[in-house]
């Protein structure tokens, strides 16, 4: 992934609106779902492709040091080959002083070199170094908003557990209506209501039967005192006088 690819990548996602792409989605869970995915996915591919540019820029950096310290090096031995040079030419050593004139002139043809090359390295390093600080912060804030959405989602599915269960509460509420005739309570006092009123009826059935009972028998004594009178008269006996209180 190139620089600017990144850039424009952490870019965009930086940019988007969560609260507004919650209120326009259909589903909210599954939408949130998606977008801490891609966010992990981009982060992830942001990270690597961030870590080459660090890398990259890292090694420049090196390159740069080296040619900063070969300049002072080649430096030094300039100033020694031409010190070398006057000190022989001072001592009459024409010769080898021009010797050490030419050593003095190659040294500093290097040094020159080193400073050139680090001087051209310095702003592609002072580039690359910015673009470095970018990607760092929308890193920063890439893994910010995947926080921001993986804590949203874990508060949206907990709303939705809630409402599942105060649903399920208010549901069950409903079914247990005490002042519906249909209810279970209902239908058991009810049942309750139908076997009192059958004891009662068995009560009162058998209280008749037993009046009954008591009423034949006093017919049977009335039919005895009949039939023993009559027997008496058949065999000329005086009829029984009713007395009072008899």
């Amino acid at each position: 992934m190139a620089k600017q690819s990144i850039l424009g990548r952490i870019t965009q996602l930086l940019k988007a609106n969560i609260n507004s792409l919650i209120d326009q989605a259909e589903d909210p869970q599954l939408l949130l779902d998606q977008l801490v995915r891609d966010y992990t996915n981009s982060i992830a591919e942001a990270e690597s492709a961030v870590a080459q540019t660090i890398g990259n820029l890292r090694l420049m950096e090196q390159d740069h040091a080296e040619d900063v310290a070969a300049a002072a090096d080649w430096g030094r031995k300039a100033l020694a080959a031409s010190a070398k040079a006057d000190e022989l030419r001072t001592a009459g050593n024409a010769a080898d002083a021009d010797k050490f004139d030419n050593l003095a002139r190659v040294a500093i043809g290097k040094q020159v070199s080193a400073e050139n090359e680090a001087k051209s390295a310095e702003p592609t390093i002072a580039s690359q170094t910015t673009v470095v600080e970018q990607l760092k912060k929308g890193l920063d804030g890439m893994r910010a908003k995947l926080s921001e959405l993986t804590s949203k989602r874990d508060e949206l599915v907990a709303r939705a557990k809630t409402a599942a269960a105060q649903q399920q509460v208010h549901e069950a509420i409903g079914s247990i209506d005490l002042l519906d005739p249909t209810s279970e309570i209902s239908r058991f006092e009810d049942k309750i209501r139908r076997e009192e009123a059958k004891v009662l009826g068995q009560q009162e059935l058998a209280a008749s039967s037993l009046d009954a009972q008591f009423e034949v028998l006093e017919d049977l004594d009335a039919q005895v005192e009949i039939d023993a009178r009559l027997a008496a008269l058949k065999s000329g006996a005086a009829p029984k006088a009713v007395t009072a209180g008899e």
